[in-house]
């Protein structure tokens, strides 16, 4: 049987019931675009981050573009982040007309190593994106060093890591702002798009309220130039059902993660996901390292396709290298961590509906190939 990366209809199948009736609610109640049901939802979201504020948007680009804005970002400002992401979180400095500067990622857990963000910081800089890649979190206890001494604004980058914990504090609550991604692959995902804003600060709660609602307190008194981003009812009661099951959903994930590195680590030139003792995790994806030259990744690849095993490519090509930022001058070897990374990684098939049974099938079909490259001579 065929093993996607994930399985979104044995989700549905598994809370059909509860889905269908929210969805229903909605439909009676005829309130379709903000309303009582994203409050209730922003509110449950608030509770669950640990923050005084989450506002609910039309994307997770839209939640770190509304909270750079809210944070104060200008034309020409600085903002520093990673090359190996989705590109939305560069993408959303670029829309504020600032500039997208990167660091080098720390190459055990692919996040932004800040040992080299002073490197970087000038007069301009103004903000650090962290993104909390594969849904582990970034070191924060530095990079929050660093904001505090150079009052840099930390922008969390959660899309991937809904549920994860840093030192025992949610992912979101630990900088100025958190942004959440609902696009239906996370761990909370929605049938549809929509984002979220999480925030201790009242004022960047407001801006982003703001700035979602066309840049109005009131219909049609317009304070700024804002934007329609506003998330729907139908998604927000679709959440509010699957909320209520993440934390077992993400408590699934890590077993199968454990069982994923526990029958990886035995295969020399693999390296499973590495994760810091003050850690845990989303699991969001689970992507290995292929760090044995003959383990060629395409050919793998082909190989478990072959078996009916999907796999991706988080991601093939670093932001610095994207034609999109060639005007920024930056050239092969300038992040030499992120460039190798993006050679070697592949993430494999995780969800909390895979069984044992699948990961172990992923698991020895890599195993039977690893073992047929070994004893085939070298050229």
């Amino acid at each position: 049987m065929a093993i996607p990366l994930t399985d979104l209809k044995a989700q549905y199948r598994s809370i059909k019931g509860e889905i269908d009736a929210a969805i229903q609610r909605v439909v009676r109640e005829g309130q379709f675009i903000l309303g009582p049901e994203v409050k209730a939802f922003e509110e449950e979201m608030a509770a669950y981050c640990g923050t005084r504020f989450a506002i609910g948007v039309a994307s997770g680009t839209d939640a770190l573009h509304l909270a750079l804005l809210a944070c104060g970002i200008k034309p020409d400002d600085e903002v520093i982040t990673t090359p190996f992401t989705f590109i939305a979180a560069a993408e959303v400095i670029a829309r504020c007309h600032a500039t997208p500067v990167f660091v080098d990622i720390d190459p055990r857990t692919y996040n932004l190593n800040p040992e080299q963000i002073e490197l970087k910081i000038t007069p301009r800089t103004k903000a650090i994106i962290p993104v909390h890649l594969y849904g582990q979190p970034a070191n924060m206890a530095p990079i929050l060093k660093i904001g505090k001494k150079h009052n840099l604004k930390i922008i969390e980058d959660c899309a991937q890591s809904l549920g994860a914990e840093y030192q025992g504090e949610k992912t979101g609550s630990i900088g100025n702002t958190g942004c959440l991604s609902f696009f239906p692959a996370k761990n909370l995902g929605a049938y549809g798009d929509g984002g979220m804003v999480v925030t201790n600060d009242p004022g960047i709660a407001e801006v982003v309220d703001i700035l979602r609602k066309h840049g109005s307190k009131t219909s049609y008194y317009h304070l700024l130039p804002g934007f329609n981003s506003r998330l729907d009812a139908m998604q927000a009661a679709i959440l509010r059902v699957k909320l209520k099951h993440l934390d077992e959903w993400n408590a699934l994930r890590h077993r199968l993660t454990s069982l994923y590195t526990r029958l990886l680590s035995q295969i020399d030139g693999i390296e499973p996901p590495y994760v810091e003792e003050h850690n845990k995790p989303s699991g969001n994806y689970y992507t290995i390292r292929l760090k044995d030259s003959r383990l060629n990744r395409n050919g793998l690849r082909k190989h478990l396709e072959a078996e009916d095993i999907e796999t991706a490519i988080y991601y093939p090509l670093s932001l610095h290298l994207q034609e999109v930022y060639k005007s920024l001058g930056y050239k092969p070897g300038d992040f030499p961590q992120s460039e190798q990374a993006q050679e070697q990684v592949l993430s494999l098939p995780m969800y909390p509906e895979l069984s044992q049974g699948q990961v172990e099938e992923v698991a020895a079909a890599i195993s039977a190939y690893y073992s047929a490259k070994h004893r085939r001579p070298v050229a």
